[in-house]
């Protein structure tokens, strides 16, 4: 078996679906060994589940995991944050600290630890559950290269990683961090409209996903523009374009724009 990639012991503070999801990308990519990371959480089955599926160290002090770890990311919804911060503060200035909490600035979290943390920002999406997320990173001031490179390969374990300025982070999060709830919607309204159409569900389903995938491939595989990629399906006078027509008809376009907008202005309200 290959060697682990780092070295660093890892703390979740946090056993939610975020955490489950760098866990396992961290096993099954051997970056790390399940001896070197360890999840808290107050709510005893999502320790366990962490336990029996991967093999980690679990359990309810925050403070024993901080103190161990070199690497602690905070794992918790943003409204926990400063509860998190109030208990565990000046004992992460030793740890490189990562937070992953839509819309908590670096400079809450270092204040927070006594003005003194290591801190990245990260805005990581659902798609990590199966190694297909999307993660943006924002470092902190004295970050070091090292840090950075660890942290990198920590997030590229469940997908790809963007380094951002930290005034674009609250952008990311509503293209990317959110981004995944819109396209299941729109999976689910384009199988609905097969089904109007007299396709069976599961058949129309199916037919939905992997054309949203197989699009989203092509876009990330060819490097061109999706303006282009879309005039070459839409021939004259053809269905395409008359699809596409009633999609303008119905602001389809406008609408993401808006939806991006009001969970980027959201994410705004959560750091406030």
């Amino acid at each position: 078996m290959p060697s682990p990639t780092i070295a660093s012991k890892i703390a979740f503070i946090g056993a939610g679906q975020m955490a489950e999801a760098l866990v396992g990308g961290l096993l099954s990519g051997q970056v790390c060994s399940a001896e070197s990371i360890w999840a808290t959480d107050p709510v005893a089955e999502r320790c366990d589940r962490l336990k029996s599926q991967f093999g980690v160290l679990v359990g309810s002090s925050n403070s024993e995991a901080v103190g161990w770890a070199d690497v602690v990311i905070l794992a918790v919804k943003p409204q926990m944050i400063p509860g998190v911060l109030s208990e565990l503060g000046p004992m992460l200035t030793h740890a490189l600290v990562v937070t992953i909490a839509a819309g908590v600035t670096i400079r809450a979290v270092v204040e927070g630890a006594g003005g003194a943390a290591r801190v990245v920002r990260a805005m990581p999406n659902t798609p990590a559950l199966i190694r297909e997320g999307m993660t943006a990173l924002s470092i902190g001031a004295v970050v070091s290269d090292d840090d950075v490179r660890l942290v990198r390969t920590v997030f590229e374990s469940v997908g790809l990683v963007v380094m951002v300025e930290e005034r674009l982070l609250d952008a990311v999060t509503g293209l990317s961090g959110s981004g995944p709830a819109y396209v299941f919607q729109a999976i689910e309204a384009l199988a609905d409209g097969g089904v109007m159409m007299g396709l069976p569900r599961q058949t129309a389903e199916l037919l939905a996903a992997q054309t949203v995938l197989g699009a989203a491939r092509m876009v990330l595989a060819s490097g061109e523009h999706p303006a282009r990629l879309k005039d070459r399906v839409a021939s004259p006078g053809g269905t395409t374009i008359a699809g596409l027509h009633r999609l303008e008809q119905g602001a389809f376009r406008a609408t993401l724009m808006a939806a991006v907008e009001a969970a980027t202005m959201r994410s705004k309200e959560l750091g406030r």
